[in-house]
């Protein structure tokens, strides 16, 4: 069983919240001179997904903190620009996330793992992966379809030889994602996509292990060992050996009945400032683990888009809302032409009428909407109060 030092600081399940909000660039005004790439360095991960409701989850990662960013704005900075390197990478983190160009090194432990894996779940073709590389050593970026083809038949699993070969690139380290076009990855050779400074598997497990650690605990602000362990998809033994030497340090927190973790910086002065009102991705790293969202937030939170319709609760794509440091409701939403639908809300209480208000209708002119529709309201008696509030604040 491992033991673990003592606690050096007493935290209140309200200071801890606090903290985390902080972490999350939810607390306090937001850094828009670094803009998007900033939010990325920041949280050190943003997961991406295929569901493209308002917009895709990346694209509501920035926006949830920086306000009505532009779209194109958001794709620019995190996608290679002419010339210029990539500024963020694609990889098996947290799940498939964009990760800060800085950190390919620290994900050398997994690109190791995966090159000394002896079972995958699609087979590789003979020949297919020194195919894939020579050509795009020739041809320059590509993607799967380019390369010859990215399916076999029309079922998402069944990739041809052309695409088994480039993911097993991509997962080597060989191939670098430098871009999205129609959601479909633009491959090329890491080689000649990431900066040569960086471009090296030089750091020992243990030493990726440490900073990927020590990189969780100050994205989160303060964490137990299951955080860490879930925001890249670590092992807790391997937590377990690096957490000493992590730069982060034993806290106990009011309710939490593990032991936990904070970032000295977080520490040294209370968190103050403005609390961001906002919709939230359910993607979004302030609430994509279930038992953390619960421990710190009492709000139990669930993505339906994969439970069949008639067992859905809150809806396909229930986005939480965030007002005043806590989750206080959710949306499912959906749009027709330029009316931002709110086809199912659900409210904690008459308090959080103006905050959902308010959320619906920044997200709606973040999108390009003109109007807001609510269609469903859990609690049938707040429908008016919400319908009235939405109305007064677009008009």
């Amino acid at each position: 069983m491992t033991t673990f030092p003592r606690p050096s600081t007493d935290l209140s399940a309200a200071e801890a919240r606090r903290i985390a909000l902080r972490a999350q660039g939810f607390l306090g005004a937001p850094d828009r001179r670094s803009g998007v790439r900033g939010v990325l360095r920041h949280l050190g991960a943003v997961q991406l997904d295929t569901i493209s409701v308002l917009a895709r989850s990346h694209e509501l990662i920035p926006y949830a903190r920086l306000g009505a960013v532009g779209r194109a704005t958001v794709e620019d900075a995190y996608w290679k620009s002419g010339a210029e390197p990539p500024r963020a990478f694609e990889y098996w983190s947290h799940a498939a996330c964009l990760l800060p160009i800085e950190e390919w090194p620290h994900f050398a432990f997994r690109r190791r793992a995966y090159r000394a894996r002896p079972h995958w779940n699609h087979e590789l073709p003979y020949g297919a992966y020194d195919q894939v590389v020579k050509q795009l050593r020739a041809q320059g970026p590509l993607t799967a379809t380019d390369l010859g083809g990215a399916k076999r038949t029309s079922e998402w699993w069944d990739w041809s030889g052309a695409k088994v070969a480039v993911e097993r690139a991509l997962m080597y380290g060989e191939v670098v994602c430098v871009e999205r076009r129609g959601w479909k990855r633009v491959y090329d050779l890491a080689e000649r996509a990431i900066p040569t400074a960086l471009l090296h598997d030089e750091l020992d497990d243990a030493e990726c292990l440490r900073r990927l650690v020590g990189l969780a605990g100050r994205s989160l602000g303060v964490g137990t060992r299951a955080d860490l362990t879930d925001y890249h998809r670590l092992k807790g033994e391997q937590v377990d050996a690096v957490i000493a030497d992590s730069g982060l340090v034993p806290v106990s927190v009011e309710g939490w009945s593990k032991p936990a973790w904070a970032d000295p910086e977080a520490l040294a002065a209370p968190p103050r400032g403005r609390h961001r009102t906002t919709l939230l991705s359910p993607f979004d790293s302030l609430v994509w683990e279930r038992a953390r969202t619960e421990r710190i937030f009492g709000f139990t939170h669930r993505l339906e888009a994969y439970v069949p319709k008639p067992k859905r609760v809150h809806g396909y794509f229930a986005m939480p809302v965030l007002a005043g440091g806590r989750l206080v409701g959710r949306v499912d939403p959906a749009r027709e032409g330029r009316t931002l639908v709110a086809k199912q809300v659900t409210l904690d209480g008459p308090k959080a009428v103006p905050a959902v208000a308010q959320a619906l209708v920044e997200a709606a002119g973040w999108v390009d909407c003109t109007d807001v529709r609510v269609e469903r309201v859990d609690a049938p008696e707040l429908r008016e109060p919400l319908t009235a509030e939405l109305s007064r604040a677009l008009a």
